[in-house]
């Protein structure tokens, strides 16, 4: 009788364990990508979990291509991109099962940065293309200052990469000297510290140290991002698998409420209401 009782007792505690592994893993979310997207993902996981200490939220970058594919893999929750998902990537996905829900949290406009001490004050796109493909390698042949152009880049696991290819160049390829970094802040800090060099960054990561270049007579900024002007602009994802539910649901409804929106505003992106 009593090895039938503790056998009865070590049954109990397994079960309540096992529910509260599950309470805990409900509560428990993980994002993963985007570099831009990061600023906006930490602060509000910041203020989220103050509201709600029962979630526990970890924030890691490494890249929209990063996130996009450990949400295929189903090691995180929230994908953040700063690109939609390309096709092939949507394959690998319904392929594993997964059904990709795009959830766009904010705009952003792509700022075209060079060091201060450059006395360029506008660029067209056609010139920007020029630049950045390796047709025009001098700054005099643009109105700027000094003389080799020293092209910086995001990576190739970069959501601002794939958008600038796209909205600046056309499809076209970086030119092969280029110097490709792997975060926006890693851009803007080899802009401020190179006189000859021209960058790209998300407008949360425009500051002091380096200059924004109008491109087709068009400042980047919030509001001509949210008019539709400036040729630059893009809209930021969280990308979960399917329509969010119960903490994950949560934190995104939280992200698009007035307090989440002021968020993305104080983070220097373009927020939707």
């Amino acid at each position: 009788m009593k090895k039938v009782i503790w056998l009865a007792v070590i049954a109990a505690f397994a079960a309540g364990f096992c529910m509260n592994t599950a309470a805990a893993a409900a509560n428990k979310i993980v994002l993963e990508g985007s570099t831009t997207v990061l600023p906006i993902a930490q602060k509000a996981a910041e203020v989220f979990m103050s509201k709600n200490p029962a979630v526990d939220i970890s924030v890691r970058g490494g890249g929209s291509g990063v996130g996009v594919a450990s949400l295929i893999d189903g090691t995180c929750d929230i994908g953040n991109a700063s690109r939609s998902m390309k096709d092939a990537e949507l394959e690998k996905a319904g392929v594993k099962g997964k059904n990709p829900r795009a959830n766009v949290i904010a705009m952003d406009g792509i700022a075209v940065i060079v060091n201060r001490s450059n006395g360029l004050s506008a660029l067209t796109k056609q010139q920007l293309k020029d630049i950045f493909t390796g047709s025009i390698s001098k700054w005099p042949d643009v109105g700027g200052t000094g003389d080799k152009i020293v092209v910086v880049s995001r990576d190739s696991s970069s959501g601002t990469f794939e958008a600038f290819g796209a909205l600046a160049l056309d499809g076209r390829k970086v030119r092969a000297d280029a110097l490709m970094q792997a975060s926006n802040q890693a851009v803007a800090s080899v802009i401020a510290k190179t006189p000859g060099a021209i960058g790209y960054v998300g407008l949360g990561y425009m500051g002091g140290e380096v200059k924004a270049i109008p491109i087709n007579g068009v400042e980047p900024s919030k509001e001509t991002v949210l008019s539709g002007k400036y040729p630059l602009s893009r809209p930021l994802f969280m990308y979960t698998n399917g329509a969010p539910q119960g903490a994950t649901k949560a934190f995104i409804d939280f992200i698009m409420s007035d307090d989440g929106q002021k968020i993305v505003d104080e983070e220097g992106f373009v927020a939707l209401k």
